[in-house]
């Protein structure tokens, strides 16, 4: 059974998705703000942590930089703000997801499942390109025999379009293939996502290619 810790200050938010991630299967532990969090943390592993932005004593943002700091665990985001700035702050400190409210419950099940999922699954191969070496055991990327630093959401992207070398794929595509659901955003998600990744390829930038009027491609000679 799954361990999920719902960390909000509103005691409805956190009783009705506890409610509700029980009726799935889970066991569901709560906090009301990021210091209560961590103090469980302390205590005890979780399977993923569903995780408020704008609580009193410890806000969402510096919660998620210790908690990474405690445990390799999934966070899923939670908050009222649709600002770019809050989601790719959010990715860049390490989340896995990003859900505005109010939400559907039946949707953050399904991203919970589908992001625990992905957390435990492993692709048992190495692939290189140039300098460029992809990990998919380890999920490592390294850049001239260094390892460099990528949230979960960028190495998954960059797995599936390495995956697809030379072909071109749709936005839609990747929101599908990468979020794995049917995502409940916009075509800017994997832009933002896009230009994170090749902000973190550095010097090969370059193999992540525009394709007007479709999407992205990985491009390689090898």
């Amino acid at each position: 059974m799954a361990k999920i810790l719902v960390v909000d200050d509103e005691i409805r938010i956190r009783d009705v998705v506890s409610e509700y991630a029980t009726a799935y299967g889970y066991h569901v532990v709560s906090a009301k703000d990021g210091l209560e969090a961590l103090q469980k943390l302390d205590k005890e592993k979780f399977d993923i942590v569903i995780l408020d932005i704008m609580m009193p004593n410890l806000d969402g943002f510096s919660a998620c930089k210790q908690i990474k700091e405690k445990q390799n665990v999934p966070i899923i985001m939670l908050s009222a703000r649709q600002e770019e700035y809050d989601k790719l702050l959010g990715f860049e400190l390490g989340i896995d997801d990003y859900v505005v409210k109010p939400f559907s419950l039946k949707e953050l099940m399904a991203r919970i499942k589908l992001v625990i999922e992905r957390y435990n699954g492993k692709e048992s191969k190495t692939m290189s390109f140039e300098g460029l070496t992809i990990d998919f055991d380890g999920r490592n990327v390294f850049i001239d025999n260094q390892k460099i630093n990528m949230t979960p959401k960028e190495f998954e992207l960059l797995m599936f379009l390495v995956k697809h070398k030379n072909q071109a794929l749709s936005r839609d595509v990747l929101l599908d293939k990468v979020w794995n659901y049917n995502y409940f955003g916009d075509d800017r998600t994997v832009d933002t996502h896009i230009k994170m990744l090749r902000h973190s390829l550095k010097h090969y930038r370059h193999m992540i290619v525009t394709v007007r009027g479709t999407g992205y491609k990985f491009e390689t000679e090898h």
